[in-house]
């Protein structure tokens, strides 16, 4: 499916049918997984059992679907970056398994299931989310063979991805999120920070990098590998890192809702009512970037409203 699907079947001037776009490329990239994955029958296929349990049934595969997004966007063809998309929930896939670890959050549901740890075992849900890591970057390598990218190209968006997720960003923020928890573990003797002592723009580097940075990069690959603009791949940019931001806030107010006590979140540092208000701005400031794509950018603004709903 190339851009004409975007513009035609999904956007008909200001009338936009969000669902069924959301649809369609969940259903596009739930397909393209399960044959970039090995079967369960698969040797060892307690690995493999394991993996795919943690990918399906998934979520709202949000980072691939900016991806293809960001590609439709830019003008080409989204199906020859699939490889990447799917490379992207897989990395987002993995950070879930591990931060659902007893050594992390210790969580033992996801998604309303056992998780990878307790359906499988601490030993396998490690070697589980680290072959999910590893399978990410075989398909972002094989991205380069595909009819229309350039090589180049996939090199470039290796590096872009591989700094997102490292210690400068999404495990950093991981660290010092870590660190920031509000009980000692045998790994943190005692906190890093005070509650008091945070400010905004300590807790905004944490979600920066935890959250936002995969994100942005979901929609600067989407762009560089579609073969956009240098205006263009900055204007997509800065709208992943607006969304991520919010996305994370989002979070953070659901939670305070649900009742969960967090310190190093934006509700418990500055209440619910200027979270809303700081998630209202950063969806503003994200919608700003995507003037440039006309009618295009429509699609890009309903997921900034999709992300927003879910928090108020």
């Amino acid at each position: 499916m190339g851009t004409s699907s975007l513009c035609s079947d999904h956007v008909r001037g200001r009338q936009v049918d969000f669902q069924a776009y959301l649809d369609e490329k969940r259903k596009l990239i739930d397909k393209a997984l399960d044959e970039y994955l090995p079967q369960e029958s698969e040797p060892p296929e307690i690995i493999h059992r394991a993996m795919r349990s943690a990918l399906f049934p998934g979520g709202k595969r949000l980072r691939p679907i900016l991806a293809l997004a960001a590609v439709e966007i830019v003008g080409s063809d989204s199906q020859k970056v699939l490889p990447t998309a799917c490379a992207l929930e897989l990395i987002h896939t993995y950070s879930l398994v591990h931060d659902d670890l007893p050594a992390l959050d210790n969580d033992d549901e996801r998604r309303g299931r056992p998780s990878c740890h307790k359906a499988f075992g601490e030993d396998i849900a490690i070697l589980a989310g680290d072959a999910l890591l590893t399978l990410a970057f075989d398909l972002l390598s094989r991205n380069g063979e595909m009819e229309g990218v350039k090589k180049e190209a996939t090199l470039v968006i290796i590096g872009e991805i591989a700094r997102a997720i490292g210690t400068r960003g999404m495990i950093g923020g991981q660290v010092d999120d870590l660190k920031s928890a509000t009980e000692s573990t045998k790994h943190v003797e005692k906190k890093a920070f005070k509650l008091e002592e945070v400010t905004q723009q300590q807790i905004e580097s944490i979600h920066r990098r935890k959250t936002a940075r995969l994100i942005e990069v979901c929609l600067k690959a989407g762009a560089i590998l579609g073969g956009g603009s240098q205006r263009e791949i900055e204007a997509l940019s800065g709208y992943g890192q607006s969304i991520g931001l919010a996305f994370q806030i989002v979070d953070d107010i659901l939670d305070a809702q649900g009742g969960e006590k967090r310190e190093v979140t934006y509700p418990a540092l500055f209440g619910l009512e200027k979270s809303k208000q700081k998630l209202a701005q950063l969806i503003k400031e994200a919608k700003s970037q995507l003037f440039i794509f006309g009618e295009k950018g429509k699609i890009l603004e309903e997921v900034a409203d999709f992300i927003m709903n879910r928090g108020i």
